[in-house]
Formats: C-alpha cells, structure tokens, sequence
C-alpha cells in the first residue's frame, strides 16, 4: 500500500530537501502508508515511471513534472495521456509554477483528482497533494468497510 511521488526536473531554486522527504514519509507512514520517490531527468524517463505506477500496491500518485511541463505540451504523441490513463490509482497533479499547470496535461481521459499550485513553492505543494491523497484513502478505506 504505497503512495508514489513522479518528479520531473526542477531549477536549482526548487530543489526538495531531504528532510522534506523525510517528513512527507513520515506523515505518508502515520496513516499506514509507504511514499516512494521516483525522479527522473527526461520526458521518456517521465512516462514510463508513469506506466509503472500502474502496479496494484500504488493506491495513489502524485505527479510533479517540473521542467518538463512545456515538452509535455509540444509532444503529446510521446505517450504521457496514455501512461496517465492506463494508472490504475488516482493522481494528483502538483506544479511550483502557474504556467506549468492546468494545460500541462490537457485532453486526458482520466483527469486528476487534483491540481495542487503553489507558485514558487514546490514543498508546499507536496505537502498539500500528501494531505488531499491521505484524506481520499481514509474516505475509501472507510467506505469500504462499512
């Protein structure tokens, strides 16, 4: 029962700490979950970390495609929609820039749950994304079991 964090390239000023790291696996572990990383340098490296997600222990992803967002835009027969479409999990998308959002993955079948925005603030953005994917899988745990 894992959480998966997909991360794109970031410029130096929006790096992710690893105490960040630390505190995000932390709060993902209180819940009784497990949060992996997984970054990645290139748009191909991107979409299939993507498709690997699709495995049944990811209950849910968070993707950050950091720089990457605008060679998202130009190719979109690279494969991204398909990958996204194919995760069995629900996503989150999570974006330090404005620009890098909304459009970055437009005409999916399967949208996000959410798009998590914090321009120039990275951290932020996870920890929030973090929050509203926790929140989803205590609702469905508990709806589960009722």
């Amino acid at each position: 029962m894992s959480i998966l964090i997909v991360r794109g390239p970031h410029s130096s000023g929006h790096s992710l700490t690893a105490d960040l790291l630390y505190n995000l696996q932390q709060q993902a572990l209180q819940a009784g979950r497990i949060l992996e990383m997984r970054a990645c340098g290139a748009l191909g490296n991107f979409i299939a970390l993507v498709g690997e997600a699709k495995s049944e222990a990811t209950e849910f992803v968070l993707l950050d495609p950091g720089d990457l967002a605008p060679e998202m835009r130009a190719h979109p027969e690279a494969g991204l929609s398909a990958a996204i479409d194919d995760l069995r999990a629900p996503y989150i998308d999570v974006h330090d820039d404005f620009g890098d959002g909304i459009e970055c993955c437009a005409g999916l079948h399967k949208p996000p749950v959410a798009t998590v925005i914090i321009n120039g603030n990275i951290e932020s953005g996870y920890r929030i994304g973090l929050r509203l994917a926790l929140r989803r899988l205590a609702i469905r745990s508990t709806s589960q079991s009722a």
